[in-house]
């Protein structure tokens, strides 16, 4: 199958030109590449990459830890709507068995994907949000279920996964964990520092170990203090990815501009933590074990007054981000696109529409909402 896109400005190396992109076999090919099978009409509107979701626990009413093969379908065609191609399911910090049978209804989704069940956005792997986290900073995370270190639990899950577990959130403090990290990324995982009230030294220590991002930066962490600049100050003064959840409520606007002023355009996420409710009504919810309260689009425990994740879509986050910081769609993209592909290390096949890449592609209006989205080059049906 291809498809010749036209009249379209096409998002390359940092700015838009007019310009067709043809997409052939799942991939972006030269726009010299002979004739295609069909044609495009852009409309003059934006051509960009897939947007990539790194943090995300469902959504169009399904929650990734209760999710069976044909709920991560659901979940990826609400996705891929809403114009993200690439995820990672988060799994919230469960039981063993729980935990294990997620990881297994996963991999059958990827396995269906490459079967014919294409009409959603690719499940990349899974990220792992837990269980060896700091319970004074658990959120909404089960208290009985965090535990310390265990590089034999990991490797297991990683086994069941089929090395498919890309990224997983720790707590510095939590004792092992510093330890533990290379034996982590040993298994294949990129590890993220979170949920955390580390102290400077420990935040670095793991960095200095291999970390690589901050979970949902400024949320369930402890913040700078001039004399005691903890995990927070050790995430702004390093080179780590920082995720940020771009709903407004997580984060003020003018701390989306402050943290994309310390760190750069290049080296913050976009995220969603997204949970079950995104894409439904207000009313009641679930993330992992919890139920949730939805009130005004605003996700909390119910029992309890922490936050839940969101209610955010990719689609969404890119907007607010425009709005928060007044800054052109060529800048704001790469926090979508080529910075989770980065961190991720599978820039070399997402993340930028050059030559080579799989094809997927997102076409928004002049207000920047999502038109239609292409993931390996096949239009997602409504």
């Amino acid at each position: 199958m291809s498809v010749r896109i036209i009249n379209g400005k096409v998002y390359k190396n940092g700015a838009f030109s007019e310009e067709e992109l043809v997409l052939k076999e799942g991939k972006i090919v030269s726009a010299q590449d002979g004739d295609a099978e069909e044609v495009y009409d852009a409309k003059g509107n934006y051509v960009v990459p897939g947007f990539i979701d790194v943090h995300t626990h469902g959504g169009a009413g399904v929650d990734v830890n209760a999710a069976d093969q044909q709920g991560f379908e659901k979940i990826g065609h609400f996705f891929a709507t809403q114009g993200t191609t690439s995820w990672l399911s988060s799994i919230l910090t469960d039981t063993k068995e729980q935990t294990l049978k997620t990881i297994k209804e996963a991999v059958k989704h990827q396995e269906a994907q490459k079967n014919g069940h294409e009409n959603c956005a690719d499940l990349l792997g899974i990220h792992l949000e837990g269980p060896f986290l700091s319970p004074e900073y658990k959120g909404a995370m089960p208290e009985h279920l965090l535990i310390s270190p265990d590089l034999d639990l990991l490797k297991e899950y990683q086994e069941a996964a089929g090395g498919n577990i890309r990224y997983i959130t720790v707590s510095p403090e939590v004792k092992g964990v510093p330890e533990s990290i290379k034996g982590m990324i040993d298994l294949g995982m990129k590890v993220a520092i979170g949920h955390s009230g580390a102290d400077y030294e420990t935040a670095w220590k793991c960095i200095n170990e291999g970390a690589v991002s901050a979970t949902h930066t400024f949320n369930a962490m402890k913040l700078l203090h001039q004399h005691f600049p903890a995990i927070m100050g050790a995430v702004l003064e390093s080179d780590i990815y920082c995720e940020a959840i771009c709903d407004g409520r997580h984060l003020h606007p003018g701390t989306v501009r402050f943290l994309l002023k310390m760190k750069g355009l290049d080296k913050v996420i976009a995220i969603t933590d997204s949970i079950m409710a995104a894409g439904l009504p207000d009313g009641e919810s679930m993330l992992g074990v919890n139920p949730v309260i939805v009130k005004d689009g605003d996700a909390k425990l119910k029992y309890g007054d922490s936050r839940a994740g969101s209610t955010l879509t990719t689609g969404c986050a890119l907007k607010n981000l425009i709005k928060f910081t007044g800054r052109p769609l060529e800048e704001i993209l790469p926090l979508l696109t080529c910075n989770p592909a980065k961190m991720l290390d599978v820039y070399d096949r997402i993340g930028s529409l050059d030559t080579g890449k799989d094809a997927d592609v997102v076409i928004l209006d002049k207000e920047y909402s999502v038109v239609d989205t292409f993931v390996k080059g096949r239009k997602i049906e409504l």
